[in-house]
């Protein structure tokens, strides 16, 4: 039975929760081992440790920041296979699913690689008669994410990697559903050479961003989830005088019209329904049929259904939410629900 904490001041935690949680094989239902659930204090502790490593990282050169960030962005790459097993052991897409959303996160990071350039300021001479204007990007300050459980490594790497190649310290609360892969990138973050405290992670349920939000040196947050939680940290947040960026209900609408190629159709239906456990954000859950295509494409459609595969993710023959075209076995999600 593994256990998962939390990270602070470049280190894991070893504090006793009073609060835990289970994690799952998404294969089986069984318990796999357990989280540590932050409380408030706990929460305060990671802010506190962000607060302190703060200004040491904004007074670190460009050069240097992207000189760590070119680091990360190699250890990610070698670990890109068991970041992929974690996350198909706790999420359930397969592990070439898994292995794609870690390429998916890395391009933000060789994004941030560069972000140099684009911190540069402005300078304008005599805009008006002996006045000259100019700008300068500085870093906000502690700044948190708050991410879903169904992409557990891409989602937290298309934040963390700009905010911290721009000079902010980062508090990272991800899912309590699949945890495992926010420790293994915190660990490749001190190996990078990441001073202690930039990057933290808290794990928890609803305690823990309460916390956050209502934490007066969180200075910004970032949320990817449902809808109503969107709402939720949004108002919070903002209510604190923060800056939240909240994104919510990411579900599609499939339009089919009459001269559509009913076979690739059919293909991307299945593929977006049920591909990564059935959990992508951009999944159609609605297919709308135009004029006289809708039984051809119902039919289409439950004869690849009626070939999916369900098994664990370790198995990419037989696992979950990979996509595949209409001559190849399909593979589907499986998420039970717990």
């Amino acid at each position: 039975m593994k256990h998962i904490t939390h990270w602070i001041g470049g280190q894991p935690w070893d504090g006793a929760a009073d609060r835990h949680g289970d994690i799952y094989d998404p294969a089986t239902g069984e318990v796999t081992g357990s989280v540590d659930f932050a409380s408030t204090a706990v929460v305060g502790d990671a802010v506190a440790a962000a607060a302190k490593a703060f200004p040491g990282w904004r007074a670190t050169s460009i050069t240097r920041r992207t000189q760590i960030m070119f680091a990360f962005r190699n250890l990610v790459r070698e670990h890109q296979q068991e970041l992929a097993e974690l996350i198909s052991s706790e999420h359930g897409k397969v592990t070439s699913d898994a292995a794609g959303e870690v390429a998916r996160g890395l391009e933000v990071v060789e994004f941030a690689c560069g972000i140099g350039q684009l911190l540069k300021g402005s300078f304008s001479e005599n805009v008006s008669t002996g006045v000259d204007a100019y700008s300068i990007r500085q870093p906000v300050g502690v700044v948190t994410g708050i991410t879903p459980f169904n992409f557990p490594a891409m989602v937290p790497m298309w934040m963390f990697p700009v905010a911290i190649a721009c000079g902010n310290a980062f508090v990272l609360k991800p899912s309590e559903k699949d945890p495992s892969a926010s420790l293994l990138l915190a660990r490749l973050w001190a190996e990078a050479g990441l001073p202690d405290g930039v990057f933290n992670v808290v794990q928890g349920d609803k305690e823990a961003v309460d916390a956050l939000l209502a934490h007066p040196d969180v200075r910004a947050a970032s949320f990817v989830g449902s809808t109503p939680i969107a709402r939720y940290v949004y108002e919070k947040g903002t209510a604190a005088g923060k800056r939240v960026q909240a994104l919510g209900g990411a579900k599609n609408h499939m339009v089919v019209l009459p001269d559509a190629d009913l076979n690739l159709a059919a293909d991307a239906a299945v593929s977006a329904g049920f591909g990564s456990a059935g959990e992508r954000c951009m999944a159609v859950s609605v297919v709308v049929a135009v004029g006289p295509v809708g039984d051809e494409l119902v039919a289409g459609i439950a004869s690849r259904v009626g070939g999916l595969r369900v098994g664990p993710g370790s198995d990419d023959r037989r696992g979950v939410g990979a996509r595949s075209q209409a001559s190849k076995p399909w593979t589907v999600g499986y998420q039970p629900k717990r």
